[in-house]
């Protein structure tokens, strides 16, 4: 038999099922809230414009900021407001609508985020 770094117990007659990676009884599981608290990206901002899905109309889209949620609203804002258009933050990545590609990656960099342009 071999046994694994994963393997070990999965159920108990105390308090039932059993979280494989936090060891925890799954009611009292805290690896959702470790996933949650730790910000997707590697702190490289994409900056890209997209029209996809959209009618024809462009987006600039920023991904891979590694910011929680709240700093990611808040630069949001910043960027929409310097571009002087709407947009919207969605699953860890800012749309700006219109194409806005050079004014973002220049005031992404003021803010003192690297950045670079991804895409055609």
């Amino acid at each position: 038999m071999k046994s694994s770094s994963k393997g070990g117990l999965v159920y108990s007659t105390e308090s039932g099922r059993m979280c494989p990676e936090c060891r925890r009884p799954v009611a009292e599981c805290i690896c959702k809230t470790i996933a949650r608290t730790k910000p997707a990206g590697d702190g490289v901002a994409r900056v890209s414009r997209e029209t996809k899905g959209r009618g024809g109309k462009s987006v600039t889209i920023v991904k891979g900021l590694a910011l929680d949620p709240m700093a990611l609203a808040v630069l949001g804002k910043q960027l929409r407001t310097a571009c002087g258009s709407g947009g919207t933050v969605k699953d860890g990545t800012i749309e700006v609508q219109g194409d806005h590609c050079e004014r973002i990656v220049e005031e992404l960099k003021k803010a003192g985020h690297s950045a670079k342009r991804a895409g055609g």
